[in-house]
């Protein structure tokens, strides 16, 4: 799990583990991260945390959010980097991710899901009959169908459990793949993809067979396969 480790004057306060999808950093106790200090505004920035991808974008704050240095808006978090606000540093630490692939569009990245960790199945007492459970029904396999554009027709079968779609400094959005099924979370840009013509918030929205998505003036049609 990526976690945080918040230090100022170069003395280590606590460490945070991401542990959730989306964790808010700001003065007010409301905060997943509280940093009680003026320097830093009500709700400062947040943290998008997806699989082994962070996110960070900055909430408007007064006195703004450094990378490494440099000013950001939004900015897709790296092992090492280090976050500024007021005299508080936030260290990034990620553990290894998983190879990705690169697909179609402006950039759709993938990464592979964790394999499982297999355990040792119990042994059967004595002269004890097993009755098998009855096998869980497969996860229909979605996909995406591009609608308009150089790529209008071609398709992409979302097998990996994370793909990111979109123009890189304009509007990014990432589709997860979870046991419960297919859903689009947005994660970069001032205005926010569409779904059957509806804005996304910031909260990871579920994807239904037949949904048209929109972003960056890319509609593709969500589907499930049989």
């Amino acid at each position: 799990m990526a976690r945080l480790i918040l230090s100022m004057d170069g003395l280590v306060l606590k460490e945070i583990g991401l542990n959730r999808e989306r964790m808010t950093i700001g003065r007010r106790p409301s905060n997943d991260i509280q940093i009680d200090n003026l320097a830093i505004s009500g709700e400062h920035a947040a943290v998008v945390t997806i699989l082994n991808d962070s996110f960070l974008e900055d909430l408007n704050s007064t006195n703004g959010t450094l990378v490494n240095g440099q000013p950001i808006k939004k900015h897709f978090l790296k092992n090492g980097d280090v976050v500024e606000l007021g005299k508080y540093k936030l260290k990034y630490i990620a553990e290894a991710a998983q190879p990705t692939d690169t697909a179609i569009f402006d950039k759709i990245t993938t990464a592979a899901r964790p394999e499982e960790t297999l355990k040792p199945a119990p042994e059967a007492a004595p002269n004890a009959v097993e009755t098998p459970e009855p096998a869980a029904a497969p996860m229909a396999l979605g996909a995406i169908q591009v609608l308009n554009g150089a790529n209008a027709g071609r398709e992409l079968d979302l097998t990996k459990s994370m793909t990111t779609l979109g123009k890189p400094g304009r509007q990014v959005a990432v589709i997860a793949r979870r046991p419960q099924g297919y859903f689009i979370t947005h994660i970069e840009g001032a205005s926010f993809p569409t779904v059957n013509g509806q804005p996304l918030d910031v909260q990871a929205h579920p994807l239904k067979d037949h949904d048209v998505i929109d972003i960056a003036g890319i509609k593709m049609e969500f589907f499930l396969k049989s």
